[in-house]
């Protein structure tokens, strides 16, 4: 599953910067594509993206949703899958979650409860 789901990430993120998508929306971002998740059937395939600085989400999201059909047939044809999985394109916001707990454990009070932890380690002498 992990082996298909790179390729699928691969292939998807190919297309994006070659251009292989025409359209408006599209042009105008650069997209990542962080991850993708395959159902164990391999039938399904999550697509995983945030555009470049997370502007214009919602409008990126209904261009990739325009062109799914496209995408499915040139991912199953670059994969080389007995199936073309349904692909489901949603934002990845593990960049915002790995910035809230960042600012989480920079924060003053978890900077004052590990100051007070290391106050309180007992020696082993």
């Amino acid at each position: 599953m992990l082996r298909v789901a790179e390729l699928v990430r691969h292939a998807m993120a190919q297309m994006l910067s070659r251009g292989d998508i025409s359209d408006p929306i599209l042009d105008k971002h650069v997209v990542t594509v962080s991850r993708v998740k395959m159902s164990p059937d391999l039938k399904l395939a999550t697509i995983y993206v945030m555009p470049l600085g997370g502007k214009d989400e919602p409008e990126v999201i209904s261009a990739l949703d325009r062109h799914r059909k496209f995408l499915r047939g040139e991912i199953a044809r670059d994969v080389n899958l007995k199936f073309a999985p349904e692909i489901r394109f949603r934002i990845d916001d593990s960049f915002d979650t790995v910035s809230r707990i960042d600012a989480i454990l920079n924060s003053e009070r978890v900077k004052r409860d590990l100051e007070g932890a290391d106050d309180e380690t007992p020696d082993n002498n």
